[in-house]
């Protein structure tokens, strides 16, 4: 059988979906999707966040790695319990490749689509390894996780990354 990848060269991600603060000390931030809905699993995600003790600027942290990833997923049409090891390898090649996106200059916004261009500025490598331990530790099992929509927050044992 014939491993498919999305073709991520003509792959274009738009900058839907947001990260948003909230006034709310039971869930200070909410990951809304392109039509502002709350994207459940990353708010259970971001519960179990707070619950471990994890400070807000963790949880806004994580929250903006699990919007790269959602947005991703959106542009191939692959539900994040739906991912495979496929998935999660093509994003990490998309981080490496596409970089940052170019958003419109604000007096531009109504004539230009926000979406990431290939060759942007790069992520920084520790923006990248942020967004990597979710996938490590399941690109060997054939399956993304079921139960994270995201990245892990458990670190990985010494000498081992």
């Amino acid at each position: 059988m014939q491993e498919s990848s999305s073709d991520l060269a003509a792959l274009s991600v738009p900058l839907a979906g947001e990260l948003v603060a909230t006034d709310d000390p039971w869930e200070p931030y909410q990951l809304l999707d392109a039509d502002g809905v709350l994207v459940d699993a990353v708010a259970s995600f971001l519960r179990d966040l707070q619950a471990s003790g994890r400070p807000g600027a963790t949880a806004r942290s994580y929250g903006m790695d699990l919007l790269r990833w959602f947005r991703f997923l959106w542009a191939i049409g692959v539900a994040w319990d739906r991912t495979t090891r496929v998935e999660a390898r093509d994003f990490c090649r998309w981080l490496q490749i596409a970089g940052q996106p170019t958003r419109p200059h604000w007096r531009h916004q109504k004539t230009q689509a926000g979406r990431w261009a290939p060759g942007g500025k790069p992520y920084a490598p520790t923006v990248r390894a942020h967004d990597l331990p979710f996938f490590r530790a399941d690109l060997g099992s054939g399956r993304a996780p079921r139960r994270r929509p995201g990245p892990s927050v458990r670190r990985p044992p010494p000498g081992r990354g």
